[in-house]
């Protein structure tokens, strides 16, 4: 199982690529090996502001439909339009190319809320 030490994590299994004041968020490579094979990603709140924690979409695999939990209060500025044809990517390059959304970050005091590498390794491998 991969986690990259460069990003930040939350415990519903999604990671966080901060530049400034852009976050980048996808989920973790635990996550999309949890759900099987990603068949649909929708994101209906582009161009919306979210709160921490509230759902901003939905991941569907297979078996199974989950939501997706915004790390950090911002407004969803980007949607991986790739994931429309090719939601697998999710699967196969989840730090990369399988990325969802990019969210400008309204509060950053919100990232010290995140979770380290670490941190997330020890909710995983518990």
């Amino acid at each position: 199982m991969d986690i990259p030490e460069n990003l930040k994590y939350t415990k519903d299994h999604e990671w966080v690529l901060i530049e400034n004041n852009i976050a980048t968020v996808g989920i973790t490579d635990f996550a999309q090996g949890e759900l099987g094979d990603i068949v649909y990603v929708e994101v209906d709140t582009l161009d919306e502001t979210v709160a921490n924690e509230a759902v901003f979409g939905t991941v569907e695999a297979v078996k199974t439909v989950s939501d997706l939990f915004a790390p950090l209060t911002g407004k969803i500025i980007s949607f991986n339009d790739a994931l429309t044809d090719t939601p697998e990517l999710v699967n196969s390059d989840p730090y990369g190319q399988g990325w969802m959304v990019k969210i400008e970050i309204e509060n950053q005091d919100e990232i010290e809320n995140l979770l380290n590498a670490e941190a997330y390794a020890s909710i995983v491998q518990s």
